[in-house]
């Protein structure tokens, strides 16, 4: 509990010194208690033994006994098997409540800003965006709204690839067709079609084969008929594209589109910039940086390829210039690459080259926010039957589905389109929350059932909490604006339980903000969520014994669903107030 360790910090710090430790043995020993039933932080005492000369039983006893009454009315504070234990009292409890109540920010404090460019997403022009994309996208977008709330600047770049040789064979591909009807085969979000009818053809027809690889030499020179042509393909493609965002409810739209193609201009001088570091040399044709630090399997120094023999440039030097665009056009501080972990190396050594030709320094943040894949349950790479990529669009619409059909089991008299309304977000909201809950360097095994339910570390769990207090809300009659000025109180174990938990809420933000860890701030917020239900099963709300506990209870409800509502929030994730 970072409010409680900033509260008794002072008062630690004096009683140690008075015993004779000096500051660097006693700095970060402080922290939260791995026992939640032992209190909200715990001071080890063993790492002061060699200091003291005494055992740590003895020397918790003694920081307990000197600091107890400095703490009265902030902590109570024990002393078991050599932890100094700190527990929040009620009082102190009861004021950090009554400063959230009238916080809109509920003690989320804005930082000094920086610049930061999140790279997301990033699906291929005339490719379907599948499963594979959604980790990118949603693990994105959460970090974007959580930067923006901090009061942060952010680019959003949806980093599109729409450039390269494989365009010259899907540019003579839509010649072919016509360009209404490829227009109109793109437009329907057939882009996996599109892309395999015009592979096949290169794949068997050498005129086809021919034509394309003249069209790449007409693109990367400029031709205007061509850009026209590729132009239609990008177009029609992210006009699909952002249908999907918007079923998907992230921020992503048509001004944070920067492909590849808006870096291209950039290439010859990182080549240049390189050269005139003396970074570059010539391995077998191509111009080539060694950073150093790497090694292939034979033990030599591995290479990043800049400009390859035939002269054409590879992705780590479109990398290089995204890194020169961020830091001096938009005059980034943070660099945040949302990508897959198997692209890992990649990122170090460019971010390494990067540092060496001087494209950014140490006042520069770049940082690969690395996740794993989406499982099938057999533990392979999430696929159709027919064993191709899951269409994410198929996977969101399954998701609307499964939540209407759950709808209307558990609540039949929510109709029409407000039914329709309340299943979108909660089935998108399962999705997201299904990735975002789970670590995200690790796989995580896709399962409707678990990600649909209405019990466990879900979005629904949540969901349904924050609609169960709007109805307590609807049925009392009170206006939540009026509880401002209400005397909370906290009788209850579970009452305590629930405040402390609340209280944590900023410290919980900024540390999944501090680590780009989303799932930090679901397991909080499951935290709540779960306490809450202990305290609305134990602790009478709108039945309460007298007209003051009535009102303390119905601070923690508006409390609790603004946590909620605020945490789903920050996540991309929706709360109805019915369900």
């Amino acid at each position: 509990m970072r409010i409680l360790a900033e509260a008794v910090t002072t008062a630690m710090e004096q009683t140690l010194s008075g015993m004779g430790v000096a500051e660097a043995d006693s700095a970060d020993l402080l922290g939260p208690a791995t026992v939640e039933e032992h209190g909200d932080l715990a001071l080890p005492c063993h790492s002061l033994v060699a200091v003291l000369r005494r055992s740590p039983v003895d020397i918790a006893q003694e920081i307990s006994s000197a600091l107890a009454p400095t703490l009265a009315g902030t902590a109570e504070v024990s002393a078991v098997n050599g932890f100094v234990n700190l527990r929040a009292e009620p009082e102190w409890l009861v004021a950090r409540l009554s400063e959230l109540l009238v916080d809109d920010r509920l003690g989320i404090a804005m930082e000094e800003m920086r610049v930061a460019a999140v790279d997301y997403s990033a699906p291929n022009v005339a490719k379907e965006m599948h499963v594979g994309h959604l980790r990118s996208t949603v693990i994105g977008d959460a970090i974007v709204r959580m930067l923006v709330h901090k009061g942060h600047t952010v680019h959003r770049e949806n980093h599109v690839g729409d450039w390269g040789t494989p365009f010259g064979m899907l540019i003579e591909h839509l010649l072919d067709l016509g360009e209404v009807n490829a227009a109109e085969e793109l437009g329907v979000g057939d882009l996996d079609g599109f892309y395999k009818q015009a592979r096949a053809k290169f794949n068997v027809d050498q005129s086809f084969v021919d034509r394309s690889r003249n069209r790449v030499v007409l693109l990367q020179s400029g031709d205007e008929e061509t850009l026209r042509l590729w132009r239609i393909l990008v177009d029609e493609s992210m006009r699909y594209f952002n249908e999907v965002y918007q079923m998907l409810g992230v921020l992503l739209t048509n001004d944070d589109i920067m492909g590849e193609s808006s870096y291209h201009h950039l290439l010859p001088i990182v080549v240049e910039r390189l050269s005139k570091q003396g970074l570059l040399q010539e391995s077998d044709g191509a111009q080539v940086v060694y950073p150093g630090g790497w090694v292939n399997r034979e033990g030599e120094p591995m290479p990043v390829i800049i400009a390859k023999a035939d002269g054409g440039y590879n992705y780590a030097t479109t990398d290089l210039a995204c890194i020169i665009d961020r830091a001096e056009r938009l005059g980034c501080d943070d660099l945040l690459y949302v990508v897959g972990t198997p692209q890992a190396q990649h990122f170090n050594m460019v971010f390494e080259v990067a540092q060496q030709a001087g494209f950014m320094d140490n006042s520069h943040n770049a940082v690969h926010v690395n996740f794993g894949s989406v499982m099938d349950s057999d533990g392979k790479i999430l696929k159709s039957r027919e064993g191709e990529a899951i269409k994410l669009v198929d996977l969101l619409r399954e998701a609307v589905t499964r939540a209407e059909q759950a709808i209307a089991e558990k609540n039949p008299e929510l109709k029409g389109a407000q039914r329709e309304e309340i299943a979108k977000a909660i089935g998108i909201g399962a999705v997201k929350y299904a990735d975002l809950s789970t670590e995200r360097t690790k796989d995580y095994v896709f399962d409707w059932d678990r990600m649909l339910a209405f019990e466990g570390n879900t979005a629904p769990y949540l969901q349904y909490a924050h609609a169960r207090i709007c109805s307590i809300f609807r049925r009392s009659g009170t206006e939540r604006s009026s509880l401002s000025g209400i005397s909370i109180s906290l009788s209850r174990p579970e009452e305590l339980l629930l405040a402390r938990r609340l209280v944590n809420f900023a410290a919980v933000t900024d540390d999944t903000l501090d680590t780009y860890s989303p799932h930090r701030l679901c397991t909080y917020l499951h935290s709540v969520a779960s306490s809450f239900a202990t305290f609305y099963e134990v602790c009478p709300v709108l039945g309460a014994e007298d007209e003051a506990t009535r009102e303390s209870r119905m601070a923690l409800c508006d409390l609790t669903a603004r946590t909620i509502s605020t945490g789903l929030g920050l996540l991309g994730i929706d709360s109805p107030e019915q369900m």
